[in-house]
């Protein structure tokens, strides 16, 4: 003989989920998701300053590395008074790649002065 089975004597797992049950999972998936998603937010805000600092270091070595090979006497850093003018300087004299910039241009507008070879970008 079989045994049949009574549909209200199944435990809690083998009942099938409510309505009431299902949205409580997806607003807990929901306020998860916009927790990683804020905190996604601000560590790419702090990796482009930190970018961008890296970047002005870089470009202010190679200035002085200009500097350092540069065959005038007196030895002169790039040209200014433009970053563009300056860039391009330090790309012919294989110092820089012609990727560099971009990253300091981060927020603001980056300054050169071209009498002592110092480049800033505030990277804010």
């Amino acid at each position: 003989m079989r045994s049949r089975i009574n549909l209200q004597d199944k435990n809690l797992l083998q009942r099938d989920s409510t309505l009431v049950e299902l949205l409580v999972v997806i607003v807990i998936l929901g306020v998860l998701a916009a927790v990683v998603v804020f905190a996604v937010g601000g560590i790419t805000n702090t990796s482009k300053q930190n970018a961008c600092k890296i970047e002005v270091r870089t470009i202010n070595a190679a200035t002085q590395a200009f500097y350092a090979n540069s065959a005038a006497s007196p030895q002169v850093y790039p040209a200014g008074p433009s970053v563009a003018l300056m860039f391009t300087q330090l790309h012919a004299a294989n110092l820089i790649s012609s990727g560099t910039g971009s990253a300091s241009n981060y927020g603001t507008t980056p300054a050169y002065a071209p009498a002592t070879g110092v480049y800033t970008a505030p990277c804010t």
